[in-house]
């Protein structure tokens, strides 16, 4: 009998040829379509920037998948769905749109640098976003592996909110932690606004006090194993991984990725342990 393939979900905010900001671009381009090659089943998904251009990379909407609002501070959010192909790898990229978020020409910093003031609802509407969308493909992931700091509650909200969703219940969460985050502070109520259903302020508080770093830690807090995807990471959130005591992948790029499919297998692989 053939083995079901492994699924794989990969979050992250910026992915090569797309948006190329730091290392993580080229790790979310080269990783999943080694996973593939190794045969997992992968699903990508990203927030569409306002600098991302449609035409070139051939951006379309996907109108089965759109038209769902997001709800963050009692304000409905449309929810727009586009996807493009990368055509040397038949991978699918989901972009995650909303005319307020990201219909800009800056990233997370306006042209004169000043750190975007709603870049706390712009991560839950993507996290939460993100979520709902695979819930609505209907595809239920093995693995979700979080790349960086706008990823950083995905792992809280499946672990909680979701955790009894057929989509995601099974889900072993995967958080890659990057040197590259921001030095500025979130809104002060992030932590509180991020709170979804079945959720409480208890769920959230590893974020507080909303710096790149308790985001880090928020989303460890929830996850089942980290990568160390630096090497130059903030010697508290080290200190954290390590007292957590969760399955670590350590900063090392193998021909092929090849570390990376063994500790995938391992974390899923544990859940059968578990179940036995």
């Amino acid at each position: 009998m053939e083995m079901a393939k492994t699924k794989l979900l990969i979050v992250t905010h910026e992915m090569s040829p797309f948006l190329e900001l730091t290392k993580i671009s080229e790790i979310t381009r080269q990783l999943p379509q080694a996973m593939q090659e190794k045969g997992f089943e992968i699903r990508i998904l990203m927030p569409k920037f306002g600098n991302i251009n449609e035409r070139r990379n051939r951006l379309h909407e996907v109108i089965r998948l759109s038209g769902m609002n997001i709800i963050i501070d009692d304000n409905d959010n449309p929810l727009i769905i586009k996807v493009a192909s990368i055509p040397a790898a038949r991978m699918q990229v989901y972009f995650l749109d909303n005319e307020e978020y990201f219909q800009r020409k800056q990233v997370f910093r306006d042209a004169s640098g000043k750190f975007f003031d709603d870049n706390d609802e712009r991560t839950i509407f993507f996290c939460k976003g993100a979520l709902e969308t695979v819930k609505k493909l209907g595809w239920a992931p093995d693995i979700v592996h979080c790349h960086g700091w706008m990823s950083a509650l995905v792992p809280a909200y499946i672990k909680t909110t979701y955790k009894n969703d057929p989509t995601f219940k099974n889900s072993k969460v995967v958080y890659s932690i990057y040197e590259d985050g921001f030095t500025e502070k979130l809104n002060a109520n992030f932590a509180t606004k991020a709170v979804m259903a079945n959720m409480t302020e208890d769920d959230t508080k590893a974020f507080l006090p909303s710096d790149c770093d308790s985001m880090h830690i928020g989303a460890i807090t929830h996850s089942d194993a980290v990568v160390l995807g630096d090497e130059n990471l903030s010697k508290d959130v080290l200190k954290f991984v390590k007292d957590s005591n969760k399955p670590t992948l350590a900063f090392n790029l193998t021909e092929n990725f090849e570390n990376f499919y063994t500790f995938y297998e391992e974390i899923s692989n544990d859940e059968l342990v578990s179940v036995a």
